[in-house]
């Protein structure tokens, strides 16, 4: 077990939070052909900073990124009973300093977050391919709910 720092992000971090957002992205391009071709970006980083409703964190072993991760309070559904829940996105560990702990750790801070908000739902978005991250988020508690599918025509 290495030793790790969480702390929010900073916009000084923005550099190192592009790196790994590619890196994310090259990861999970084998699992969706209708991405657009690179460059492309998943993250509105520039503009996660000094809200109310987001919570961008990493992790630093020795002084560099070892992961990330951010939960957004967005609006649920019409329907639903609860009006908001905390949405988790931009989970990336780098291979280095996988099986460590390091994400469970990532989400728990999350989950303290959303607890301090109020949230009492929170969801994130997995390809189904993504058996190694599926298994991750299983282990830190989430269960499947709903499948998204998709018909190319």
């Amino acid at each position: 077990m290495s030793d790790y720092t969480i702390r929010p992000a900073t916009r000084n971090d923005v550099p190192a939070l592009r790196i790994a957002e590619q890196a994310v992205i090259a990861w999970e391009r084998p699992f969706d052909h209708n991405l657009a071709k690179d460059p492309i970006s998943y993250y509105d980083l520039d503009n996660m900073f000094d809200r109310e409703d987001v919570l961008l964190i990493l992790a630093e072993v020795n002084g560099q990124l070892a992961a990330t991760g951010y939960i957004m309070r967005r609006p649920n559904k019409p329907y639903e009973a609860q009006p908001y829940h905390g949405y988790i996105g931009f989970m990336y560990t780098s291979p280095e300093h996988r099986g460590k702990g390091i994400a469970t750790a990532i989400i728990g801070r999350l989950r303290q977050w959303a607890t301090e908000k109020g949230l009492k739902d929170i969801r994130l978005e997995v390809y189904d391919q993504n058996a190694s991250a599926i298994r991750a988020y299983e282990k830190a508690g989430f269960k499947k709910v709903l499948t998204e599918m998709r018909l190319d025509n």
